[in-house]
């Protein structure tokens, strides 16, 4: 049998996705992962990369279109690598995000449990109200996003995910630019001064807005902010944010204020979070409001429980959960997030919550160390999923229920894996949408005692 060869084409049958939302495909035993490609479809695949067990390919030629491929509404897809599935239905892409977190609990989890639910979004254009906008002097002034899997930016004149307020700021940004001749940011060289345009947009449509800056200083500041609040009328802040190291991070650790304040306020499950720049808040509010009120639901709160919340962030889902329980203890590693998390649980009224700044592992020691035993454990780790130190000491506190709100299906697959080990079962998951035409997924599972 010929093995696959590299710039061969082969006629294939596409069979499922990946967990990017690349069509997945066999030939001769072997995965082949074909961006663009939908499943039912036959295409005819370019071998771009042959591995040892999986190959990679780009379509030729769709033979035998699905019925939930369209034209993507984007004339910048898939150039910009900020989108995955715009080439499908809205329809498709939520049954292939749902199908992907019910085979990562099966296949990495163990996990005999359907998922028969997936949250779609209401709408999935425009929801996110907070965008960060590259920008490079490569050719001119781009402004916009980086082409897939490289640092190259793609200009961009109007983004489909983002707020019309983000769009005219990045034009504004980039006018400005070349009407002073300011210069951008240049990686390699680490030379000239405008890294990023930040744009972060509450739901009554206020704007606060931070250029990232190789300097302490640009030049003709008072035109900058004339030039953004002519864009965006509806501007309560500008903020110059400095950052001089060699880094892909985004954000500096200083800012200093250009004009108006340094803040904004946001809602989100009829509460108010005050929100400066480098502020963690969820992108996409109508879905985090879903996702929310779905782990409240699973946390099944009288008003008589303790509740602990680890990697609780500024507080969000900590809050949410104090209006329905006795008390809440949250913990979070990041100092300025439990600050946040304490102002934004006075400014809401809530005095049954209580905050701890350590990362999960020494606030869950910290709590057994006190002999404490919550009704309800809250988790929401980063991608990485969870320490299983953490797990262990999660377990050895004994609570009835614990909710897990997963960004990655295969670290809580492998999560919920270690759990059913320790004596906790898995009873339920859902998916939740939160972020519409890329591949990420939300998850949220209710585990108990076995």
């Amino acid at each position: 049998m010929e093995r696959p060869q590299k710039n061969k084409i082969y006629p294939l049958e596409i069979e499922g996705y990946s967990s990017e939302g690349d069509g997945v495909a066999r030939l001769d035993g072997m995965a082949v992962f074909v961006k663009g490609a939908l499943q039912g479809e036959l295409c005819r695949v370019k071998l771009l990369k042959v591995g040892k067990t999986a190959a990679w390919g780009k379509v030729e030629q769709v033979v035998r279109p699905s019925t939930e491929r369209v034209k993507p509404d984007c004339p910048y897809y898939p150039k910009c690598g900020g989108c995955a599935l715009r080439h499908m239905t809205y329809g498709e892409e939520l049954v292939m995000k749902r199908t992907r977190v019910e085979d990562a609990l099966r296949r990495i989890g163990g996990l005999d449990l359907a998922v028969d639910t997936i949250h779609g979004a209401e709408d999935p254009l425009r929801y996110r109200n907070k965008a960060q906008f590259p920008v490079s002097g490569k050719d001119g002034v781009s402004v916009g996003f980086y082409r897939a899997r490289s640092h190259d930016v793609i200009d961009i004149e109007s983004c489909l995910l983002q707020q019309t307020q983000a769009d005219a700021v990045g034009r504004a940004v980039k006018d400005w630019m070349l009407s002073h001749k300011v210069p951008a940011y240049d990686e390699l060289t680490h030379q000239g001064l405008v890294r990023h345009v930040y744009v972060r947009t509450n739901r009554k449509g206020e704007s606060l807005v931070c250029i990232l800056c190789n300097g302490d200083h640009l030049p003709h500041e008072p035109s900058l902010v004339s030039a953004i609040c002519a864009a965006v009328p509806n501007t309560v802040g500008v903020m110059l944010g400095i950052n001089k190291e060699k880094t892909n991070v985004i954000l500096g650790k200083e800012y200093r204020l250009l004009w108006g304040q340094d803040h904004l306020y946001d809602t989100l499950c009829g509460l108010t979070f005050k929100l400066s720049t480098p502020s963690f808040f969820q992108v996409n509010p109508a879905q985090t409001e879903v996702l929310y009120r779905k782990a409240a639901e699973f946390a099944g709160l009288t008003g008589k429980e303790t509740v602990v919340d680890l990697y609780c962030g500024t507080g969000t889902i900590s809050l949410v959960l104090a209006k329905q329980a006795k008390s809440v203890i949250g913990a979070e590693i990041v100092p300025s997030a439990i600050e946040d998390a304490k102002e934004n649980a006075r400014r809401n009224g809530l005095s049954n919550v209580e905050f701890i700044c350590a990362d999960a592992k020494e606030a869950a020691a910290e709590l057994v160390r006190r002999n404490l035993k919550p009704d309800v454990i809250s988790v929401d780790p980063p991608r990485k999923g969870m320490a299983l130190a953490v797990i262990e000491h999660i377990v050895s506190m004994e609570p009835k229920r614990i909710v897990y709100v997963s960004c990655d299906p295969a670290t809580l697959a492998r999560d919920l894996k270690r759990f059913e080990e320790l004596g906790y079962h898995t009873e339920k998951a859902e998916a939740v949408d939160m972020f519409p035409r890329t591949h990420h997924v939300e998850t949220v599972a209710l585990l108990s005692r076995s």
